[in-house]
């Protein structure tokens, strides 16, 4: 029996009220430790790339957000001892000993990665960060200071997270796709990503730029407004635009809300994205 069906089995007997975390025996929970195994080697993924660049591209594999919905639902919640302080969880920290056979690194006293998440070969994490349980860091991906990223976020190859960056997830519901960072893309520090929200490959963010379905974003090189996906090879930022509140007693000015403005991304802006490459070294 596969792990998916082993999964989808435990998922209908846990929506039939079969099995709890008090009745989860050797067995269940054994198939749930491989189900995390499976993750972290990459094997499985909560959404994965079938077709080209953008959303349509990308499928999301409901059985692997149950399974992980299930590491919740089946474990019981126990002390755990991590670097001498005590904590109380479902699921212990990942263990790293297989991160320096594939060039990741981590920096110590901060960097917190769940278990069932998976690290790509010559990652960097530096601390403090974190990566939630099901997300996926690709090959060469750099999770800067105050970074996290959320459970069942898929970051591509080559992606730059600057310092204080927020890659939220989406693990329920279940055929949701989770927030996408397609390969190459850089994240200026302070960035939100939200929601779902898809960023296109090789596309560089300003710095505090906030990435949700509920903000519009404004492509002026397809003439477009677009909601929930940033294009590929676009420079994006964020820019104020008029709200349809329009003037109000209480905004002597107008009202005004947030937008994202993508342009075709400049030479000079690729050049000091390779530029920084060297600090990975």
């Amino acid at each position: 029996m596969s792990i998916q069906s082993e999964i989808d089995d435990l998922w209908q007997r846990y929506e039939d009220d079969e099995i709890d975390a008090e009745t989860a025996g050797s067995e269940t929970l054994a198939t749930l430790d491989a189900f995390l195994v499976s993750l972290e080697q990459g094997d499985v993924r909560a959404a994965e790339q079938v077709g080209d660049s953008g959303p349509d591209g990308w499928v999301v594999n409901e059985w692997v957000k149950r399974g992980i919905l299930l590491n919740f639902g089946l474990r019981e919640t126990i002390a755990r001892d991590y670097g001498g302080v005590t904590y109380y969880d479902v699921l212990p920290l990942r263990g790293t000993a297989d991160l320096g056979q594939r060039g990741t690194r981590n920096t110590p006293d901060g960097t917190t990665i769940r278990r069932g998440a998976y690290l790509g070969s010559d990652c960097i994490m530096m601390s403090p960060s974190f990566v939630n349980v099901g997300a996926h860091v690709g090959d060469g991906t750099l999770v800067d200071s105050c970074d996290t990223v959320g459970s069942c976020a898929q970051l591509g190859e080559n992606v730059k997270l600057g310092a204080n960056t927020l890659v939220g997830g989406v693990l329920e519901p279940v055929e949701d796709a989770p927030v996408i960072i397609e390969d190459g893309v850089s994240l200026g520090a302070g960035c939100r990503v939200t929601s779902g929200f898809h960023v296109g490959e090789n596309t560089v963010v300003g710095e505090n730029t906030l990435l949700s379905p509920r903000i519009p974003v404004y492509d002026l090189v397809e003439e477009e407004v677009l909601y929930g996906h940033l294009p590929s090879n676009r420079r994006a930022f964020t820019r104020y635009v008029e709200s349809s509140l329009g003037d109000h007693d209480i905004f002597a000015g107008g009202a005004y809300k947030p937008a994202v403005v993508a342009l075709d991304i400049e030479d000079d802006t690729l050049d000091k994205t390779r530029r920084e490459e060297a600090l990975r070294g």
